[in-house]
């Protein structure tokens, strides 16, 4: 990918309605997310929200890059030792599932927003509820390590370094991406890296950080549908997502809701900024 290139003041301010939409999506289904459940009926709510109430479109229906068939829903839901890119189906969801929903909106001004979320169904294993917590824990540090002149390197060390220290492994095939007028941008923000190593992060820059976090070890294999990431070794995997500003002075993170899980207290205090500036 090229180098990345700053958003202006218009932009921004559009970003950040698309990624506030995104987030309410989330919002909106949790809800729905209890055991009996089907994914494609998620996938249903989710749509109809999507182009009724927000009047949205969601990115991921039809997306179809080189070589690949079109994506047939609105949102990915990847299940237990599914890592990304799950496809809704009829399977009833049951107690000590664990769900990634992955939700892309393009507004009607032309802007992605991007964001997920784990949910744990009923009362999870010990495992799953930690891999869950030490994922999400991932994501936060990662954003904590943005700021102008810091490096994207910076980001997927301390993402990298947590996961492992945890005993975990972390993903490598698939990446945060920038993203504004195109669902994927530059720059390519990898999940493990060297401190110091990579592009240099300038004030509005817009990209998304979203770790892919496995209990086992991090080889992936794609289902014969084409789209579905599974752990090779048929391990629980789990994944969070914010897309994320760069500030004249740390980060702000564009996808906070009114009911997204709160930053985990090991990265508190260290973050310029949190929520979006106020709508104007």
């Amino acid at each position: 990918m090229s180098k990345s290139i700053a958003k202006t003041p218009e932009e921004i301010k559009e970003m950040r309605t698309a990624c506030r939409l995104a987030a309410e999506v989330l919002d909106y289904i949790a809800p729905f997310v209890q055991p009996g459940t089907t994914t494609l009926e998620l996938d249903r709510l989710c749509r109809e929200y999507m182009e009724k109430v927000q009047r949205t479109t969601s990115a991921t229906l039809n997306y179809a890059p080189p070589g690949y068939t079109p994506y047939p829903a609105s949102i990915c839901t990847s299940l237990n030792h599914q890592v990304c890119h799950g496809i809704p189906g009829n399977k009833p969801l049951k107690k000590g599932d664990i769900l990634n929903i992955d939700v892309t909106v393009i507004t009607q001004a032309g802007f992605y927003g991007d964001t997920s979320r784990m949910f744990i169904i009923g009362e999870a294993s010990i495992l799953a509820k930690r891999l869950c917590q030490v994922a999400y824990e991932c994501m936060w540090l990662g954003i904590a390590a943005v700021r102008p002149g810091a490096r994207l390197g910076d980001i997927g060390h301390a993402i990298q370094r947590h996961a492992e220290g945890n005993g975990f492994s972390v993903v490598r095939e698939f990446c945060g991406h920038g993203i504004g007028r195109n669902f994927h941008e530059a720059p390519q923000v990898l999940h493990y890296g060297k401190p110091g190593s990579g592009e240099k992060l300038e004030s509005g820059v817009i990209f998304t950080i979203e770790p892919m976090i496995n209990a086992g070890k991090a080889g992936i294999s794609e289902l014969p549908d084409g789209w579905t990431i599974i752990t090779r070794d048929r391990s629980l995997s789990a994944q969070w997502e914010h897309t994320v500003l760069v500030t004249d002075s740390g980060v702000e993170v564009l996808t906070l809701s009114a009911d997204c899980p709160p930053p985990p207290k090991l990265i508190a205090g260290s973050l310029a900024a949190l929520a979006p500036a106020p709508m104007s």
